[in-house]
């Protein structure tokens, strides 16, 4: 086996301390808007009657995930290409009970005077063909280290409990099948979608009558 001279060793070093330091800073940012969920989510539990956030998870994509992401887009895996086109290494799904409830959410997070919207897809206004339904927001936000302020890219999905059960559901199926689902199969996941917003639909109906309150539309965010 070949030896490793000294130089070798300490460029591997440099490099796994730099990478290690890139990935940081979006945990850091995941970090970030978790603690401003959180925060709006206690505040509503300590003094309001209702609470819009039902639940609040997080995952970071790995660096191997990042790359195959790279290669699969034709991009030389370098940090600033990783900054340039990756937006979604840092991400925060927020689950809540009913559709007003996620544009609610959305406005408040997104109206804080240190987040700057990127880009927001609405799955909820205009569902995917497959059905699928979400509120996706890539948000900036400052994280400040000892070596300065870095803006950092953090995907935000906010959906209800039905949405986040069916895209649960159809995640496992694509999985057990290597993304070649059977076409019966992806009729029923498709059907099971438009159940849900109907669920959707009913649920938040009753929540209003339950409260006195007068029947709304759907409305997108305006950001």
């Amino acid at each position: 086996m070949e030896a490793i001279d000294g130089s070798t060793l300490e460029e591997m070093r440099t490099l796994r301390d730099e990478t290690e330091r890139f990935m940081l800073r979006y945990k850091f940012g995941m970090d970030e808007v978790i603690t401003k969920l959180s925060i709006l989510r206690e505040e509503f539990g300590q003094t309001h009657a209702y609470n819009p956030i039902e639940h609040i998870s997080s995952r970071l994509k790995s660096l191997d995930s990042v790359i195959e992401k790279l290669e699969r887009k034709g991009i030389d895996p370098t940090f600033d290409s990783i900054r340039e086109t990756i937006t979604d290494i840092a991400g925060v799904r927020v689950t809540c009970s009913f559709v007003s409830d996620v544009y609610r959410v959305a406005e408040l997070l997104t109206a804080q005077g240190d987040i700057r919207v990127l880009k927001k897809k609405d799955y909820i206004a205009a569902p995917k063909e497959n059905g699928y339904q979400s509120l996706h927001l890539i948000v900036e936000v400052p994280v400040f280290l000892s070596t300065g302020t870095h803006l950092v890219p953090v995907e935000v999905q906010v959906r209800t409990i039905a949405m986040d059960f069916w895209a649960s559901l159809e995640h496992k199926i694509y999985y057990k099948y290597d993304g070649q689902v059977p076409s019966a199969l992806v009729d029923d996941l498709t059907d099971a979608a438009h159940t849900a917003s109907e669920l959707d639909a009913r649920m938040e109906r009753l929540h209003r009558e339950l409260h006195g309150e007068r029947p709304s539309s759907r409305r997108p965010i305006a950001i």
